[in-house]
């Protein structure tokens, strides 16, 4: 017989709405979440531990349905046309996150905590990560509930539009040659906080670009509507373009990638960067 006193218990409201989030996500069907209500009401246990012992959901099921309660999203592998690269979406808890939770909190407080807005990301050479690391900075940042944009000011080889699964269009580019509007700006539909300013159609003169009052205006338009701005740059090896772009921002991080990119050339271009206005906020290792 079951207990007249558990089965009087009314069902705790994070429990109920965990429920709501399992059905709307297609995990539970209404006959099932019947099953693990009676079960929860019956044993006493939390109603996601009742759904996983009927062998209804995974644990990586509550564990997202969690995350969306507390406004914390992210993905499970296939569910989203992401690059797998994108750990920040699909593997919100393993380590590498943690350290770019790490990253996030440091530059909170050091840069984004001074009232700045915008903040450059910026390699040495075309493999070291920078537009990678930018992206994945990108969704911690706006799973902080700030409102990001991740420009991609990359107008020589563009990769941002790859990582987020978006197919080629007018981006960046054509704003700054008066070709198209905001309406160029996607939003991330699993990350709320979230949008990016892919590069658009490649000019023939993406230093001159970025070096017009057009990219000056466009900045202060884009502060004026986001908490965070982050740019993705072509790397520094690639010419001049970061320079331009990272003095408007204000401030730049560096990335290096582990045993591939040379320290002196990580000091020339923190020097360069330095020369055209920009502050170096400081520089991260990435290892793949």
């Amino acid at each position: 017989m079951n207990s007249p006193i558990l089965s009087a218990l009314p069902v705790d409201a994070g429990d109920s709405r965990i429920g709501m989030l399992l059905i709307e996500a297609g995990k539970l069907t209404l006959d099932d979440a019947e099953r693990v209500l009676r079960m929860h009401r019956d044993l006493g246990i939390r109603y996601g531990e009742a759904a996983q012992r009927l062998g209804l959901v995974r644990e990586d099921d509550i564990r997202q349905a969690l995350a969306l309660q507390f406004a914390y999203p992210y993905v499970l592998p296939g569910q989203a046309n992401y690059s797998a690269r994108l750990v920040a979406a699909y593997e919100p808890f393993s380590p590498q996150v943690e350290a770019l939770r790490a990253i996030r909190s440091q530059l909170m407080l050091r840069w984004f905590g001074r009232g700045r807005r915008a903040l450059a990301i910026v390699g040495a050479d075309p493999d070291d990560g920078a537009a990678l690391f930018a992206a994945n900075l990108a969704v911690v940042l706006s799973q902080l509930g700030e409102q990001t944009l991740l420009v991609d000011a990359n107008l020589r080889t563009p990769r941002q539009h790859d990582i987020f699964g978006f197919k080629p269009r007018q981006g960046l580019s054509d704003l700054l040659a008066g070709r198209t509007d905001l309406e160029v700006i996607n939003r991330v539909p699993d990350f709320v906080d979230l949008s990016v300013l892919p590069a658009g159609t490649l000019p023939p003169n993406p230093q001159e670009l970025l070096s017009r009052e057009s990219f000056r205006s466009l900045h202060t338009l884009l502060e004026s509507h986001y908490n965070i701005l982050l740019y993705d740059l072509a790397p520094a090896s690639a010419g001049a373009d970061a320079l331009a772009a990272a003095g408007r921002a204000g401030g730049v991080l560096l990335v290096a990638r582990k045993d591939h990119t040379q320290v002196a050339a990580m000091a020339r271009m923190a020097g360069q960067l330095v020369e055209a206005g920009a502050e170096v906020v400081g520089a991260v290792v990435m290892e793949f």
